[in-house]
């Protein structure tokens, strides 16, 4: 897999997904799972540093040095 987030924008997305995460905890019910689940998408392309939908539409916010 090829980088295709930036380090900013992988760091505002692990942030985001933490904080949904931890949200979605804290939440009681249906939505605090939604939330919850919902967290771990940005969490997760964050720490792998590769969104599929960037990919499909061509999208490429990586410089070529932070590969």
């Amino acid at each position: 897999m090829t980088c295709n987030i930036g380090k900013t924008e992988r760091a505002l997305r692990v942030t985001l997904g933490i904080v949904l995460v931890i949200i979605g905890i804290v939440t009681s019910g249906t939505q605090g799972v939604i939330v919850g689940v919902v967290g771990f998408i940005p969490l997760g392309t964050g720490l792998v540093g590769n969104c599929p939908a960037y990919t499909l539409f061509g999208i490429n916010t990586c410089k070529p040095h932070e590969m």
